[in-house]
């Protein structure tokens, strides 16, 4: 699929590991010019070097919850590649605790992250997005937990479940101005926000990492975790041309955890 997205400028936050870089890969190799946003420069300075060189331009200090942090990376990102036709929504965080002995702070700091910081971006790069209409795309990464229940993580589960509420409320708003919006929802996936559970399930239990693992495996009927691979290069059909008449959908990549209707 390599050059489908030449011309595209897109914006991927949270890049720095994970899921975000995974994506920005994808794109990039795609022919897509890609703005790495994240808070920490050396992440996103080691993801630039492994890909096309003039293909990303870095936006360090970027916080999704600060309005002034996400206008000074956008201006200084439009001044190298000029204006956003794509947007990939994926910084975020989560925390586990009972819902009982979640405090007011983590509700509304995974609630400021997950959700209002989606809202923050999107209300940023949307005037671009719709200066170029057709083709333009809005991808939002939620998760399962945008399409059902966990126990112990409700902030979580609470701020997915309005990622997917806002994704298909703004893709009628955007239907007539060409831009689509859709959400992915991976299962448990293989990014070093799993590996850092596990190890605290490890110290918290006295379990071994394999009797950890296999609390995040199980949920997967394929009983594994997700390929951060996989869910970008369903970021990248959405992305393509070819994807132009999806819009408003939540694409759950789970191995049949979750089955969406």
């Amino acid at each position: 699929m390599a050059g489908i997205l030449g011309g595209h400028h897109t914006l991927v936050t949270g890049a720095g590991s994970g899921i975000g870089a995974a994506i920005a890969r994808a794109l990039a190799d795609a022919g897509a010019k890609v703005t790495l946003a994240g808070r920490r420069r050396e992440p996103l300075e080691a993801l630039s070097r492994e890909l096309p060189d003039g293909s990303t331009f870095i936006a360090d200090g970027f916080d999704v919850t600060d309005a002034k942090a996400i206008a000074s990376g956008l201006e200084k990102a439009r001044a190298a590649f000029g204006p956003f036709s794509i947007l990939v929504n994926n910084a975020g965080e989560a925390s586990s605790a009972l819902f009982e002995k979640t405090s007011l702070e983590m509700w509304s700091h995974i609630i400021s992250v997950d959700l209002t910081g989606v809202f923050n971006v999107t209300q940023a790069v949307l005037p671009d997005l719709k200066a170029r209409g057709r083709g333009a795309r809005i991808i939002n990464v939620a998760s399962t937990a945008g399409l059902t229940g966990y126990a112990y993580v409700s902030a979580y589960v609470a701020a997915k479940h309005g990622v997917v509420g806002l994704t298909r409320s703004l893709a009628l708003e955007l239907a007539k101005k060409g831009v689509t919006v859709n959400a992915v929802c991976p299962g448990f996936t293989d990014t070093p926000m799993v590996a850092r559970s596990i190890a605290e399930i490890v110290a918290k239990t006295g379990r071994s990492e394999e009797q950890a693992m296999a609390e995040f495996t199980k949920h997967n009927p394929q009983g594994r975790l997700v390929k951060p691979e996989e869910v970008a290069n369903t970021v990248l059909w959405l992305a393509s041309p070819d994807a132009g008449s999806i819009n408003g959908q939540a694409i759950a990549i789970a191995g049949g955890e979750v089955m969406t209707g």
